[in-house]
């Protein structure tokens, strides 16, 4: 039996949503199963492939959801869950068990651990740190920002790879750690401490970065990184530099597309009165009612920065 699980890449929710389900699988369903990981990410065009569901069974977790007739599961918890109308139209048609949407949950990983036990009856009690930590970095449940910021747990230090490292493959190899070891053994990979040491560097050059490119204005922070190499930089960072804001919204570049990320600061001390995932929606992006984003072409800076601009000046109404 050979399994594809594809899963929301550089995210730490998506890897421990990877590594749970493929543990819930396993343990229920198909013992001694053959795993293998495909990481997905937000583009401005197609996500989806056809040689992608090329498994026995597949399954897709924390990301879109598939109206593909090979897709056996899917768990996922964005608002944003849905690329059209008749994709959420057909999930509704079908009605299958196996394939599951809440948007109440913060983090993926803690839906399909809930959904196993109350439908399955499947509990691995080894993995509740990691279902902890999604719930965590996913749903921003830090103290505060300097926490968020400072990577002060191994599983912080873990998301920081997992979200900078270049390619897949290393991510696949966390996740595959994850299934059993628990994540502070992780980081402590020589293999791992590699990655890390670099990436740890260059997280504290962002922060010189962010502080030297960002403007506050009307609690709004923005900044443009498309002339740095930093799209996986620590989302807290605007709220530990500019701790009375409310709202981000940057603009920067990766090797495939322009992205306008949307944010809000967890700690503010007013109510939130924008949902930033409907805001993305309207531009063909998405995400959480606090936490959005927008995928462009590689080539469409200038569109991109424009709806930055609109995006802005909305929030800051």
């Amino acid at each position: 039996m050979r399994i594809r699980i594809l899963y929301h890449d550089h995210c730490f929710d998506g890897a421990a949503a990877a590594a749970f389900f493929s543990r819930f699988v396993e343990g229920r369903f198909h013992p001694g199963a053959e795993f293998a990981f495909t990481g997905l990410a937000h583009k401005a065009n197609h996500l989806f492939n056809d040689g992608m569901f090329d498994g026995d069974e597949n399954a897709i977790v924390d990301f879109k959801y598939s109206p593909d007739p090979r897709l056996t599961w899917w768990f996922d918890h964005h608002q944003s869950a849905f690329l059209s109308a008749q994709d959420a139209e057909h999930f509704e048609a079908e009605r299958n068990e196996r394939k599951m949407y809440d948007p109440r949950f913060r983090s993926c990983t803690n839906f399909i651990a809930t959904m196993a036990r109350q439908k399955w009856g499947f509990v691995a009690e080894d993995l509740d740190g990691l279902v902890k930590w999604a719930e965590i970095i996913d749903g921003a449940q830090y103290p505060d920002a300097r926490s968020a910021v400072e990577l002060g747990e191994p599983a912080m230090k873990l998301t920081l790879v997992i979200e900078g490292v270049k390619g897949s493959e290393k991510v696949q190899e966390i996740i595959r750690r994850m299934r059993h070891c628990p994540l502070e053994k992780i980081i402590d990979l020589p293999e791992v401490q590699r990655e890390y040491t670099p990436l740890y560097e260059r997280h504290v050059q962002s922060i010189d970065i962010i502080r030297k490119e960002a403007l506050c204005r009307q609690r709004v922070v923005y900044f443009d990184l498309i002339d740095y190499d930093l799209e996986g930089y620590n989302k807290f960072i605007p709220y530990y530099l500019f701790p009375s804001s409310i709202y981000t919204v940057s603009v920067s570049m990766a090797s495939f597309r322009t992205k306008v990320s949307v944010g809000s600061n967890p700690w503010a001390q007013e109510p939130l009165t924008h949902n930033l995932a409907s805001i993305c929606e309207r531009y063909g992006g998405g995400g959480h009612p606090r936490v959005g984003a927008i995928s462009f072409e590689k080539d469409q800076v200038g569109e991109a920065r424009r709806v930055a601009a609109e995006i802005c000046a909305e929030l800051s109404c």
